[in-house]
């Protein structure tokens, strides 16, 4: 999925992107509302993870124009604030999920990963297709009963591919939701990361190439 991590402490910031990069995510960061707000209005975000006291622009209101915007992407709330009248103003405001400070770093992890399903069309949590079976939350994909060690940017292609319910995948959505704001849209890392899934998952070949279309697992 793609993420945006929204928080003022770059060290907190810092370690909640590697942490959710660690589950396979491409993760962009803003340190206060205005990048936030500039971030989301360019970028297709699955979830943004918000601080609630930013500067520049506070949480609060990053949170009502993404909903004033019709923006899709979900939002979990951060806050030091416990008070039930924070949480209850938080959600409020149209945040999907709200999480207190300090917070364990698996269970916001999870969060993430509830709300990236949210995010989209209702998929099952084990996606099946060709013979390959791939368990986002484990983070294993078997191919006819055979595991398939895969790095971070295979596995996060191959679940848009298998989301995909055999549709064509782009290279630019794949681009997208595989990888951060820095990639260069000009890159052959699209290609080049398909053509390793391919000799990973072995023959017979599944991964197919719709020329000047994209990818796609019939």
């Amino acid at each position: 999925m793609r993420v945006l991590v929204v928080e003022d402490e770059p060290m907190l910031a810092d370690a909640i992107a590697e942490w959710l990069r660690e589950d396979t995510h491409a993760v962009d960061l803003a340190h206060d509302g205005e990048t936030a707000l500039e971030r989301i209005a360019v970028n297709d975000y699955d979830v943004v993870v918000l601080d609630r006291d930013l500067p520049r622009v506070h949480g609060d209101d990053v949170c009502r124009e993404m909903v004033a915007s019709g923006v899709d992407a979900r939002v979990l709330m951060l806050t030091a604030a416990a008070q039930l009248d924070d949480r209850v103003g938080g959600l409020s405001l149209g945040a999907d999920d709200y999480l207190t400070k300090p917070f364990a770093f698996p269970e916001l992890a999870a969060r993430v990963l509830a709300l990236g399903r949210r995010s989209r069309p209702a998929a099952p949590p084990v996606l099946r297709r060709a013979g390959i079976t791939l368990d986002p939350s484990r983070r294993e994909v078997f191919r006819n009963g055979r595991f398939v060690p895969l790095s971070k940017k295979e596995f996060a292609v191959l679940t848009e591919l298998m989301r995909a319910g055999g549709g064509v995948v782009s290279s630019e959505q794949l681009l997208e939701k595989a990888w951060d704001e820095h990639a260069d849209p000009f890159t052959g890392a699209v290609r080049l990361t398909v053509l390793k899934l391919r000799r990973k998952l072995a023959d017979p070949p599944v991964v197919e190439t719709v020329p000047g279309v994209g990818y796609r697992i019939p």
